[in-house]
């Protein structure tokens, strides 16, 4: 699906036609530059490579200053190829916030919040025992069961367990576009998105 890059700023709330306040996310989309054309003759599929964020010379090794010299662009922090654009851009071309329309209806693609390694009642949102009778006073947030002993004598896979919560590949589906604001290449959509504030973000059609 065609999109570009954006960075999360944060959330905020606005108000609609009809006096509702809509929690939306205040998203900072582009200007993303083609660095890249791939095309079906040359790389066997049809796509725009799009770089995002100013990136120091210092940091840049000398294949991708190469790479972005073909562009004619300095080096950017954010590379993401899109499938799916009609229209035909050239190589260092941009592509800014108007690319999106209020209304649109969007996919936000970011890594979510990393929590470290967390109990079921986190994670998973185990409800706990509730009571501490007959004995039972330092066990209340554990898991319980995991499986019988005798046959199979194993825990399978995909077991809800405690362990490594967040830092995972979140796509939020059908976000509406509420409102966009070209002179700071600012995008707000309806509801949240996953990641930090500054995190980076895909904002797909």
């Amino acid at each position: 699906m065609p999109g570009l890059i954006g960075k999360k700023i944060g959330m905020t709330s606005v108000f609609s036609a009809e006096g509702r306040a809509l929690p939306c996310t205040v998203i900072e989309v582009g200007p993303c530059v083609v660095t890249q054309v791939k095309t079906m003759e040359k790389d066997g599929y049809s796509a725009l490579q799009l770089g995002f964020q100013e990136k120091s010379e210092k940091h840049t090794n000398k294949a991708m200053k190469g790479h972005f010299a073909v562009s004619g662009t300095t080096p950017k922090r954010k590379l993401v190829e899109f499938k799916g654009f009609s229209d035909e851009y050239q190589l260092g071309q941009t592509i800014s916030v108007d690319f999106f329309q209020e209304g649109d209806w969007v996919d936000v693609v970011g890594t979510s919040k990393g929590k470290g390694f967390q109990g079921v009642v986190k994670r998973h949102g185990f409800g706990g025992v509730g009571q501490s009778t007959h004995g039972q006073d330092d066990r209340l947030r554990a898991p319980g069961s995991l499986g019988a002993s005798s046959y199979p004598s194993k825990v399978f896979k995909g077991m809800r367990m405690a362990g490594q919560m967040g830092g995972d590949r979140v796509t939020m589906q059908n976000l509406q576009v509420i409102k966009v604001i070209p002179e700071h290449n600012l995008l707000l959509v309806k509801g949240s998105v996953p990641g930090c504030k500054g995190s980076i973000v895909l904002i797909e059609k």
